[in-house]
C-alpha cells in the first residue's frame, strides 16, 4: 500500500519542493520547511451541471453603491490613519517590531469601544491574568469587554457567533490555527487559511475584525505576502523603543488615504496621543546651535514639523564616516556630493552625522534643503536663526525645486512662530500671501540671503 505524499513548504516565502533542504533555495532561510501532505481535498463547485448558482456579468453603472458604517473608535489619531474610523464587515492588518505597544494600543481600543459596542479580544499568547493585569495597569475598565483566549479557528468562530460583537480583535494571526490546513501555527498555509476564515466571518457578520502581525527579520510582515492583499487595510506601528514616541502609519486602505499617520506618546500608563506633534518634536529644541535647521514634511494630509540635526567635525580615519538617523543615508551621500562640487565645501576630510528628532523617518525630497542648510551650518559653525524653517528639493546642480501642498506647510510653520520661511522660489506663485517668504533659486541664493548663516556668540560651546 503507498504512504501518503507530502510535499515540504518555507514557512517564510511558501516556496513548495518535494525534498527537503536546511536552506530555502528561494529566501536563504534556515530551517524553515515544513512536512505537509500533498493529497488533495474535493472541492466543491459551483457549476451549472449540478445546478448551482453562479454569478452573472451586470453593468458597472446598474451596481449599488454601498453606505459604509463607520464606527469611532474612541481614539481620534488611530481614526485618522483610518479616514474616520473602523468600517463594519472590514479586516485590518496591524503589525509592528515586538514589544512596540502593538497589544497596549489594542487594549485601550478596546477598552474605548467597550463602553458603547461589545468587542471580543482574542489572545493566542497571553493568558487571562495576564491580560487582566494589563488592563489594570492602563486603567482600561469597559462593561462591553470581553476576552477569550484561544488558538483554535473553529472554536474562536464558535464564541464569535454566540457572542456578537461590533469588533474582533486576534492578537496574534501566527499564533491561530486551522483544522482544514495541517501544517503548524505560523506557517505559510495556516496564516492564509486563518486569515481568509475571519475575513469572510466579519464581512458576513458585519463586525470589524483587527488581526496582528508579527513581523520577519526584515522588517516585513511575516507569513505570506497575499494576507496584506486580502486585508482592506495594513497599518504599521513604527517608532524606536528608545524613543518615547510611536507612529502608526497606513500602507494601504481600501476606505480611506495611504500614508496617513496617527502619532502617540508611550508612557508608564500607556499611549497619549498627540494631537499636535510638531509642537512636541520642537519643544525640547536647542537655542543658538549650529546644525540645527527646522523643516516641515508631509504625513498623509498633515504638516509636520521637526528638526534636522548635523555635526560635521574632521576626521581621524583614512575614509570619513557617514551615519544617518531618519533619513536615506544615499539621499545625503548624494547632497554631500552636490554641496562639494557646486558650493566647493570640503566634506571629504569630515566626519559627518545626521539625527532626526522624534523617531521621524523622512522619506520626502522636500527635506533636502533644511538638510543642506544643517550641514553647511555644521561645517561652517555658524548658527541658523531659531525662527528660520527650510523645506525644498535639491537637484543635481545644485537647484531648489518646487514641493507639493506649499501653503499647508508655510500656514503650520506661521503658527508654530517661524518668521523666516525658505522655499524654493517656484513655489512662491502658490502662495496666497508670499509676505515673509523666502525663494530660492539656488543653494547659492541661501548662502547669500542676509541672516541666515550667523556667527557664534563669544563664549557659546
Amino acid at each position: 500500500m503507498k504512504g501518503e505524499k507530502t510535499i515540504y513548504i518555507c514557512s517564510q516565502c511558501g516556496y513548495k519542493n518535494t525534498s527537503w533542504y536546511g536552506k530555502c533555495p528561494s529566501c536563504g532561510e534556515f530551517n524553515t520547511f515544513e512536512e505537509i501532505s500533498a493529497e488533495r481535498r474535493p472541492v466543491k463547485t459551483d457549476s451549472p451541471e449540478n445546478g448551482a448558482l453562479h454569478a452573472h456579468a451586470a453593468r458597472l453603472d446598474t451596481l449599488d453603491v454601498p453606505d459604509y458604517i463607520r464606527m469611532g473608535s474612541g481614539m481620534s489619531e488611530f481614526d485618522r490613519v483610518l479616514g474616520g474610523g473602523l468600517v463594519s464587515g472590514s479586516a485590518v492588518l496591524l503589525s509592528g517590531e515586538p514589544g512596540i505597544g502593538k497589544s497596549t494600543l489594542l487594549m485601550q481600543l478596546c477598552g474605548a469601544v467597550g463602553n458603547t459596542e461589545r468587542v471580543l479580544y482574542v489572545s493566542g499568547e497571553e493568558s487571562g491574568s495576564q491580560l487582566r493585569l494589563r488592563a489594570k495597569r492602563l486603567g482600561v475598565s469597559a462593561p462591553e469587554f470581553f476576552v477569550l483566549n484561544e488558538t483554535n479557528v473553529s472554536h474562536i468562530l464558535t464564541e464569535i457567533d454566540q457572542l456578537g460583537p461590533t469588533v474582533v480583535v486576534i492578537d496574534s494571526i501566527q499564533t491561530v490555527f486551522a483544522d482544514s490546513s495541517q501544517s503548524s501555527p505560523g506557517s505559510v498555509s495556516q496564516v492564509r487559511e486563518a486569515a481568509m476564515h475571519f475575513i469572510n466571518k466579519a464581512k458576513s457578520g458585519n463586525f470589524s475584525v483587527i488581526l496582528v502581525g508579527h513581523v520577519n527579520k526584515e522588517g516585513g510582515i511575516a507569513g505570506p505576502k497575499v494576507l496584506e492583499h486580502m486585508v482592506d487595510a495594513v497599518l504599521y506601528f513604527e517608532g524606536e523603543k528608545q524613543h518615547s514616541y510611536r507612529i502608526i502609519r497606513a500602507v494601504k486602505n481600501r476606505f480611506g488615504s495611504t500614508n496617513e499617520i496617527g502619532v502617540f506618546s508611550m508612557t508608564e500608563k500607556g499611549l497619549i496621543q498627540v494631537p499636535n506633534p510638531s509642537e512636541a518634536m520642537l519643544r525640547e529644541r536647542p537655542k543658538n546651535v549650529s546644525g540645527s535647521c527646522a523643516v516641515c514634511v508631509m504625513e498623509g494630509s498633515r504638516p509636520i514639523i521637526t528638526e534636522i540635526q548635523a555635526l560635521v567635525t574632521p576626521t581621524v580615519y583614512p575614509a570619513p564616516r557617514r551615519t544617518c538617523d531618519g533619513i536615506d543615508f544615499n539621499r545625503v551621500c548624494l547632497l554631500l556630493a552636490v554641496l562639494e562640487k557646486r558650493l566647493g565645501l570640503h566634506f571629504s576630510q569630515h566626519d559627518v552625522y545626521i539625527n532626526v528628532t522624534g523617531g521621524l523617518y523622512l522619506n520626502e525630497p522636500a527635506s533636502d534643503l533644511a538638510v543642506c542648510l544643517a550641514l553647511i551650518s555644521g561645517i561652517l559653525d555658524r548658527i541658523i536663526p531659531d525662527d528660520l524653517i527650510a523645506f525644498g528639493e535639491i537637484g543635481l546642480s545644485g537647484e531648489c525645486r518646487s514641493v507639493s501642498v506649499a501653503e499647508q506647510r508655510v500656514k503650520e510653520a506661521e503658527r508654530l512662530g517661524f518668521h523666516k520661511i525658505m522655499i524654493p522660489a517656484h513655489s512662491l506663485s502658490k502662495l496666497s500671501d508670499p509676505a515673509g517668504v523666502i525663494g530660492v533659486r539656488r543653494l547659492f541664493d541661501a548662502l547669500k540671503t542676509p541672516g541666515i548663516f550667523e556667527k557664534k556668540e563669544s563664549g557659546e560651546s
